[in-house]
């Protein structure tokens, strides 16, 4: 395992596989090869196609022309998730790509507003967002500031079967080498157990140094060949199912996705420039497959554009992402709901993860424990985010609800939600993808209300506290005369 890494081989193509092949030929030395395998004849889930903010430094680093990725992938601006009827149906709140007020000082903004909701004044935590009132407004632009409270950070829907091609162009065009085939027989070294080769079907052999595995839900390289174990967390997590179909486009293109939970699961609307995403995520334990059909197709916005396509899954992850020279990265490495649209971001933050660490002269098992390590609690940080919506929940329609309401929780999870109920404190692992706001808002969406604040929010008088979340409030509303109507926005900026 010591022997320097002349060539990389990138088992599958899809999203994972071609955004890993543009980062690693962007990032590489010329000197090491990039082959990428795939196949037309083996499909692709493809149902991620909402993101999160982070996908920007991506794109940037590949430096891609925005206005021709957002033409080419059919995509619209997201500014945040609406979740309807999970705490309650017929409640609703947003998960925004914003932070509520501003940085005022020692404690977060959230311990003023429970100061100022003590002392009777209007409003709810969401009226000091800029992103909420964007949403609500269905308005988008690129606003030129230099103060943080009118950032507006954003990130994209599209369809990921055509930004994987965008990724492929680029890859290809830098170097990046295509093999068509199907992938029959793993060659493993005898006395190691590293990859050596893929045998494709008609004895075409692709031999290698370092191998990727990007073959989706299969797992063909990290377990299938390896044998690693996939940790599974549907006791948490019981959702099994899916149902995608595309629709015609809405006539009005949100900004912000719709996450809207049902009797057992949750329904997913994505707008998009030429049609609408929407799916159902379900437990075949509480529902079966013609029920969630029904509900699905009685709850769409336009018309059906195809028939259901069914994804069954384990949620769960690969207990050791990087072992002997294969790197699991996208659906091999785990699979978690779209509910938080994290899917494409845990592609791209497991690519970068691999280049901060890639090997030179040979594999180090310092770093492939490191990597390990955080990957593990990247993918367990994003489950307590998933796991915070099903939980905290007052539903009492159906018996999926009620045992969401009623499980044990990991112990992390507990302790976060333990500690913003009393206090409003919330504490951030390193490798969370969430940080603060994000948590903040959805527990509160979902009804944790914290029973005390922070001292530091006490420290002005009254009058000057009311003056200083008055100016607060003001100045979320400044940059809304600045919006363009969403689909205004996209013609005018990229011709969509």
């Amino acid at each position: 395992m010591n022997k320097p890494i002349r060539k990389v081989v990138i088992a599958g193509g899809g999203t994972a596989g071609w955004m890993t092949a543009a980062l690693l030929r962007k990032v590489l030395p010329a000197q090491i090869n990039i082959e990428l395998v795939e196949s037309e004849q083996i499909g692709i889930i493809g149902v991620g196609e909402a993101t999160i903010p982070p996908i920007q430094i991506f794109n940037r680093f590949l430096n891609l022309d925005e206005q021709a990725f957002l033409r080419e992938t059919h995509a619209t601006i997201k500014l945040a998730i609406r979740f309807e009827n999970w705490r309650k149906h017929g409640e609703h709140y947003y998960h925004t790509f914003g932070a509520p007020g501003a940085n005022l000082g020692f404690c977060g903004f959230q311990h003023h507003w429970l100061r100022a909701h003590k002392l009777g004044m209007a409003g709810s935590l969401w009226d000091y967002d800029l992103h909420y009132l964007a949403c609500e407004q269905g308005g988008f632009n690129k606003l030129q500031s230099t103060n943080p409270v009118h950032q507006l950070a954003y990130a994209y829907h599209f369809d990921s079967s055509l930004y994987g091609q965008f990724m492929r162009r680029l890859a290809e065009s830098a170097g990046v080498v295509r093999t068509e085939g199907v992938i029959e027989h793993v060659q493993q070294d005898a006395a190691s157990g590293a990859v050596t080769a893929l045998l494709l079907r008609g004895g075409h052999v692709v031999n290698g140094d370092f191998f990727i595995d990007c073959t989706g839900l299969r797992g063909l390289l990290i377990r299938k060949t390896l044998g690693v174990e996939y940790e599974d967390w549907t006791h948490w997590l019981p959702a099994d199912s899916a149902l995608a179909v595309p629709t015609d486009r809405f006539e009005t293109t949100l900004p912000y996705t719709r996450a809207i939970a049902h009797k057992v699961g949750w329904q997913w609307r994505i707008p998009l420039t030429h049609r609408n995403g929407n799916g159902i995520v379900y437990s075949s334990n509480y529902m079966n497959d013609e029920q969630a059909h029904d509900i699905l197709m009685s709850n769409l916005d336009s018309k059906p554009a195809a028939d259901p396509r069914k994804i069954t899954f384990t949620t769960g992850r690969t207990r050791q992402q990087w072992h002997k020279n294969v790197v699991a990265i996208g659906l091999s490495s785990g699979f978690l709901e779209p509910l938080e649209s994290t899917s494409i971001h845990l592609i791209q933050s497991g690519i970068i993860r691999l280049m901060k660490m890639f090997p030179n002269h040979g594999i180090d098992p310092a770093m492939v424990s490191l990597y390990n390590a955080q990957s593990k609690e990247e993918f367990e940080t994003v489950r307590d985010f998933i796991i915070l919506h099903y939980h905290v929940n007052e539903r009492d329609d159906s018996q999926f609800w009620r045992d969401m309401r009623h499980m044990a929780l990991p112990d992390r999870l507990k302790h976060k939600l333990e500690a913003f109920a009393a206090t409003g404190a919330v504490f951030n692992e390193q490798q969370d993808i969430f940080r603060d706001a994000s948590w903040i808002e959805v527990m509160m969406g979902q009804g944790i209300f914290p029973r005390d604040y922070h001292p530091a929010a006490d420290a002005l008088p009254e009058p000057q506290f009311r003056d200083m979340m008055q100016k607060v409030w003001a100045a979320k509303r400044e940059p809304l005369n600045k919006l363009l109507p969403h689909d205004q926005f996209l013609a005018q900026y990229a011709g969509a």
